[in-house]
């Protein structure tokens, strides 16, 4: 596909969340927008005000309800919705998409397959089988074969305010890699490719768990040091999680895994961070979700990756404490003692 075929279509965008609408806006700086949102009140708002969320929609987005004609009028697509909405999206997508179509979803999160009558809840291991990232979903529900994501330091609020940000677009496809570049590329936003598409998913999937934990450092009161601690022992933590689950550690050493888990650990704009932050406030965890107007996915991924730990045996001591904290009544106090007691031998032994 060449870059002319390119920009005589509109691109579509699967999702009017804070996100969503920051990709489309930085993507109607170079294309025409097509952006899918479920709510005919959304969509009569954007056409009326091309306003959404306090934000200002480009005069290159057009909003619509309609998934067939986005795409029938879009090759390239980026679908943009919460990890527990991805499937059912795909599959509402599904009889519209054609193999010649390229999807670059920009969803941190994951999706499992469950045996009948069990929940996650319930169920008491998940082998790396049951899981799927949104790559996969996509592969499971259409003939799509040309998939990629973004994944990267990506505050909405940020994107929306012009500051200079970069992500990084992963593929095994030239072809996927080169689209999204000159799609998302501009002179405030730099594109860098990744050919290991799960390892990028995995980096925005896990680092969401160690901002959940620094917004508890953050909303405790603790230091700077306390914080430089948490993240390098958190990247440890993401790099054995993402090998046990089919990554290379190289993903999680650049954009989408140092550089998404220090913007992510060090600001009150994500979401993840403002979860772990008002649970050391005292909330409890329906109270903080109940406050949020959109999903964080960190929360969801923490009852997820617990479940893998069980079936792989993974060392991942963060990830665990967090549990207790979320799901089991552990007090952040405790949980801190116990990170702080636990026998870390060495500092970096993955490479």
């Amino acid at each position: 596909m060449t870059s002319k075929k390119l920009s005589n279509k509109p691109v579509g965008v699967i999702g009017a969340g804070s996100f969503g609408i920051a990709i489309a806006n930085i993507l109607a700086q170079n294309v025409e927008v097509l952006l899918y949102a479920r709510d005919p009140e959304v969509i009569n708002k954007i056409a009326n005000t091309k306003e959404h969320r306090g934000q200002k929609i480009h005069t290159n987005v057009t909003a619509t309800g309609d998934l067939s004609y986005i795409a029938n009028s879009c090759n390239v697509l980026f679908p943009i919705v919460p990890s527990s909405a991805f499937r059912e999206m795909m599959q509402q997508l599904s009889p519209y998409l054609h193999p010649y179509h390229i999807l670059i979803h920009g969803t941190k999160g994951l999706d499992i397959s469950l045996p009948k009558g069990q929940t996650l809840d319930t169920v008491k291991s998940l082998a790396r089988e049951d899981v799927r990232t949104m790559s996969e979903v996509i592969m499971d529900e259409s003939v799509v074969v040309r998939v990629g994501c973004l994944a990267g330091p990506n505050l909405a609020k940020e994107l929306y305010a012009g500051h200079p940000a970069a992500t990084v677009v992963a593929s095994h496809f030239d072809e996927v890699i080169d689209a999204g570049e000159r799609l998302l590329r501009n002179d405030l936003f730099q594109v860098y490719s990744n050919k290991d598409l799960i390892g990028i998913e995995l980096a925005g999937v896990l680092k969401n768990i160690i901002a959940i934990a620094s917004g508890v450092l953050s909303g405790m009161g603790h230091g700077e040091n306390a914080k430089g601690l948490l993240i390098s022992r958190g990247m440890v933590e993401m790099i054995y999680l993402g090998k046990a689950m089919g990554g290379d550690v190289t993903a999680f050493l650049g954009l989408a895994g140092i550089g998404d888990l220090v913007a992510t650990c060090n600001s009150t704009l994500s979401r993840n961070f403002t979860v772990g932050y008002k649970l050391a406030q005292g909330m409890t965890l329906d109270e903080i979700l109940k406050s949020m107007e959109e999903v964080a996915e960190g929360v969801n991924t923490i009852k997820i990756v617990k479940k893998i730990i069980d079936h792989q045996k993974v060392r991942a001591p963060i990830t665990e404490a967090l549990h207790e904290v979320l799901f089991e009544g552990l007090s952040v106090e405790r949980a801190i003692n116990m990170l702080m007691r636990y026998p870390y031998n060495v500092d970096i032994d993955f490479i």
